[in-house]
């Protein structure tokens, strides 16, 4: 009996403060990140229409407050307030869990993004695991959401997702163990400081082939043209989610730009060196190590962001079995060829 109550640890009043005072400071971190990520996604979509429509000689919105900065809103409300309509013949309860498994997916990777040295909700030692882990739960969603809305187009746009997944996944891991291989850890704050150590400031230098292969899986990840033939408007009408409608539709539109915002800050955490800039700049340019550590990251997450509304302001979409292709006869071949060379000068250097 007394060696159980000497491995008991008596609580005390200093216990119980400190776990309140660590618990409230979580809850704040939660509830900026969630803020924050909302925001961007109302912002994003203002973003991209504005870019979209600069690239093609147009102005984009204009009309809902200056400059059209109000339209996101408006959309939101319109949203909100639409009518919910669900087919008839549809599988009803897959058909609500569909689009909340999509969008969790989607915002608990958010938990464990270092958006600065001391800003992460949860710095766990397996965060690159665990966002590869809950990131391939998405394609639940879009499944369900094929499957739950009988209809054909539907189906067949919740097919497609499950096969691209599948083939892109496997070529964005691979191209990420390179990294794991230079960085010696899974976590990512690690990674981030492992780069900010070594003489290149930033794996996107000596990583160069695994950093194209995630910049191509991860546009193929989120559904993005040119690979967005899950939702593919001249074939599929709108793919997956062709039957959802008011609050249920603007969950799969807030999972999406969550899920573009996470590929973004996977790029620049693992590739960009995160919140940190390369030694040599700051060697020319001193004044810079004044800048906050979460703009430096904010910055290239956001150019990352461009880059996905470039890339569909000019490329057309490919068809299907040429996605399929690029994924198993290039990109899974290629990442493979640069993790042996990654392994091989680990070992000799």
């Amino acid at each position: 009996m007394n060696t159980l109550t000497n491995m008991i640890t008596p609580i005390t009043l200093d216990t119980l403060t400190k776990f309140g005072i660590n618990v409230g400071i979580i809850i704040i971190k939660i509830a900026v990140v969630l803020g924050i990520g909302l925001l961007h996604v109302a912002y994003a979509t203002y973003f991209e229409r504005k870019v979209i429509g600069h690239m093609q000689v147009r102005l984009g919105p204009m009309r809902v407050g200056p400059h059209g900065l109000l339209q996101p809103i408006a959309d939101g409300i319109k949203l909100f307030f639409k009518e919910d309509i669900i087919p008839a013949d549809a599988d009803k309860p897959v058909f609500y869990l569909a689009p909340v498994i999509f969008m969790a997916s989607a915002m608990v990777n958010l938990a464990v993004i270092p958006f600065a040295s001391n800003f992460v909700i949860a710095n766990i030692n397996i965060g690159l695991l665990f966002i590869f882990a809950i990131a391939g739960l998405g394609v639940y969603g879009v499944f369900m959401s094929g499957w739950a809305s009988n209809s054909k187009y539907a189906f067949i746009g919740g097919l497609r997702s499950s096969a691209q997944v599948l083939s892109y996944e496997i070529a964005m891991g691979l191209s990420l163990v390179g990294v794991m291989i230079m960085a010696g850890s899974l976590n990512l704050t690690d990674i981030v400081k492992a780069q900010g150590k070594s003489i290149y400031g930033m794996y996107a230098i000596p990583q160069i082939v695994a950093f194209v292969v995630f910049i191509i899986a991860a546009v193929a990840e989120t559904n993005r043209t040119p690979f967005d033939l899950p939702e593919a408007e001249s074939e599929l009408v709108a793919g997956y989610f062709v039957e959802y409608s008011g609050f249920r539709f603007a969950l799969f539109f807030l999972g999406e730009y969550i899920a573009m915002f996470i590929m973004a800050s996977l790029a620049a955490v693992c590739f960009l060196g995160g919140w940190t800039i390369p030694w040599y700049i700051t060697k020319v340019l001193p004044i810079l190590k004044l800048v906050p550590g979460v703009v430096w990251f904010l910055l290239k997450v956001y150019a990352f962001i461009f880059f996905y509304y470039w890339i569909r302001a000019t490329v057309p979409r490919y068809r299907y079995d040429q996605l399929m292709a690029i994924g198993w006869k290039i990109l899974i071949p290629v990442a493979l060829a640069n993790l042996v060379v990654t392994g091989l000068l680990k070992i000799l250097l």
